[in-house]
């Protein structure tokens, strides 16, 4: 293998762990502040429906305004770069900085206005309306901060938009429980008012994180200029011209994201109107509460580990073939799918073998919401493998193609909400119904075209047999291993006054732990990973020699120099 091609793998590589480092980073604080919320008294399941109905309206609207930039920008500055036109690069970014505050402040000024016809009429929840007004200025800071965040993705330094991310949850999950603590006090544990404060700690964050990604981008103003003046290839083009391509490849994306915001925002809109057929409004908005507070925030956990692959790819891929390096794109996206199957897989089984469980771990409160978790769970695999599908599309240039296929998913989604949710047999079941018919549309299309643009490396027995095979021994162990620890430690602990619940949370963290080890050694024992592949990872030639010694890799054959 060529120097020059192995450095480029890890830097990828690299890219890809800081990001995957700070998703799950972001996920798992994510978590805390969201079981801090569900399980806070006065705030529970009613608090999370008020919260989580504000903050899709608001999710909806970012999605318009900037969700699509970071990776438009890194498409375009990263094609830039690959051709030594770091000037071009650059006033890119300076065209975009301006274009985007223009659109986040109008954002801002829409919700802002807009946010008492928001919660009256489209949502019918008018407890919503303060927290529509709480979280408006943050649209105008993460539009902002997008765009830096996206010159550094297509600069390939990738750790400055992943510790700017990291930073803002960090910021988002203090602040929440200091602010929403200062209001109880205040209030006497007012619902609505808690609401709002938690959705405030979100503004406060995105300024703060806004704040930290400008100083660093001006930090490294000297080495930009530097750059700049060693241009070689500089194409100038006008104002008009660039905000245009910029749009061209940031509308598309944005429509992809805007897809999944609207995706959420079905359930808001159908879920506690569909359960009021048959249940009290607040028995609807309880159901609710768990379909967003409690499901949504597990399923989408695994999404943390992910997510990398797919931003990273962007730039990538698209500095691959802008380049004339179509090989090495191919290479990279079908390793990525690769991981993605992988990670994908154990976390749809496990969730969906140990939803109770799980839940009764992370949510001690929770007597409902097992069937949901568990028809949920099975998004999980869909969603991973499109979220990468989607970077390898819009790094070749199809950027339209995952919104018209999440858009296809969506519809269909739409409909299955409004006959099942309205059924007391299916209810908020029918919801996480939905949601898995919508994934899989949306893998299949994008899957589709995918593969009619670049010829992945992708064989039925490394990319689904062996996974599957894994992932049944984990599966398997678990289901028994579980029974057996939790009747095991409700024996012991229990003679120590140690409460059933405890016992029962203490088997369910070890059995994860033991899952998870049975999983990694299954699929390096099946041989999963080539010898390439492991040379991909960072650290990659010492992990197969340690896999050497222990006898589950062997000489397959001197690494190609």
């Amino acid at each position: 293998m060529p120097k020059e091609r192995k450095l480029k793998k890890q830097g990828f590589m690299q890219g890809v762990m800081a990001l995957m480092f700070s998703q799950l980073i972001i996920k798992l604080l994510g978590l805390v502040y969201k079981l801090y919320l569900t399980n806070r008294e006065g705030f529970g399941d009613e608090g999370n429906a008020i919260y989580s109905a504000g903050f899709q309206i608001y999710a909806l609207l970012l999605t318009l305004s900037s969700t699509g930039v970071p990776s438009a920008i890194s498409k375009l500055v990263s094609e830039r770069l690959a051709i030594g036109d770091n000037k071009g690069a650059h006033r890119i970014f300076k065209i975009s900085f301006a274009t985007f505050a223009v659109i986040g402040l109008i954002g801002t000024l829409i919700l802002f206005f807009g946010a008492g016809y928001i919660a009256n009429v489209m949502l019918e929840i008018p407890e919503a309306e303060l927290t529509l007004v709480a979280l408006s200025p943050s649209i105008f800071f993460v539009a902002i901060a997008s765009v830096v965040r996206g010159y550094f993705l297509g600069r390939e330094q990738m750790s400055a938009s992943a510790n700017s991310q990291t930073l803002e949850q960090v910021f988002k999950t203090l602040l929440t429980v200091i602010v929403v603590e200062m209001v109880a006090i205040f209030t006497g544990t007012n619902t609505v008012l808690m609401a709002a404060g938690a959705n405030l700690a979100t503004t406060l964050a995105t300024f703060l994180s806004f704040a930290y990604i400008y100083l660093y981008y001006k930090s490294r103003k000297k080495e930009i200029g530097a750059e700049i003046k060693a241009t070689v290839n500089y194409k100038p083009e006008g104002i008009k011209k660039i905000i245009k391509r910029i749009l061209f490849v940031s509308i598309p994306i944005s429509l992809s994201s805007l897809m999944s915001a609207i995706n959420k925002n079905i359930d808001s809109v159908t879920v506690v109107r569909g359960l009021k057929n048959f249940l009290s409004e607040a028995e609807a908005k309880i159901q609710y509460g768990i379909l967003s507070g409690k499901v949504d925030t597990l399923t989408s956990l695994p999404l943390s580990f992910n997510i990398a692959f797919a931003t990273a790819l962007v730039p990538s891929t698209a500095a691959a073939f802008a380049k004339g390096e179509k090989e090495q794109a191919t290479r990279r996206v079908s390793f990525s799918l690769l991981i993605t199957i992988l990670i994908g897989l154990p976390c749809t089984a496990g969730m969906f073998i140990l939803a109770q469980p799980i839940l009764d771990l992370l949510f001690p409160n929770a007597n409902a919401g097992a069937m949901i978790l568990q028809i949920s769970s099975l998004t999980i695999i869909f969603t991973v493998l499109a979220q990468t599908i989607n970077g390898a599309l819009q790094g070749i240039g199809k950027v339209i193609i995952p919104a018209v296929a999440l858009g296809t998913g969506v519809l269909v989604k739409l409909i299955l909400n409004l006959i099942l949710v309205p059924m007391p047999q299916f209810g908020a079941n029918g919801a996480a119904f939905a949601s898995v018919v919508c994934h899989i549309i949306s893998f299949s299309i994008g899957y589709t075209v995918l593969k009619k643009h670049i010829d992945l490396k992708m064989t039925f027995g490394k990319f689904v047999v062996k996974p599957l095979l894994a992932t049944i021994m984990m599966s398997v162990i678990t289901y028994f291993l579980h029974g057996v620890l939790t009747n095991t430690a409700i024996g012991i602990l229990t003679q120590y006054d140690v409460s059933i619940n405890i016992a029962k949370s203490i088997a369910t963290i070890i059995t994860l732990i033991i899952a998870v080890i049975v999983y990694v050694i299954s699929v390096f024992a099946l041989k999963v990973f080539s010898k390439e592949d492991i040379y991909m990872i960072p650290y990659g030639e010492k992990i197969y020699k340690i896999l050497m010694k222990i006898g589950l890799y062997g000489n397959e054959g001197k690494r190609a120099k």
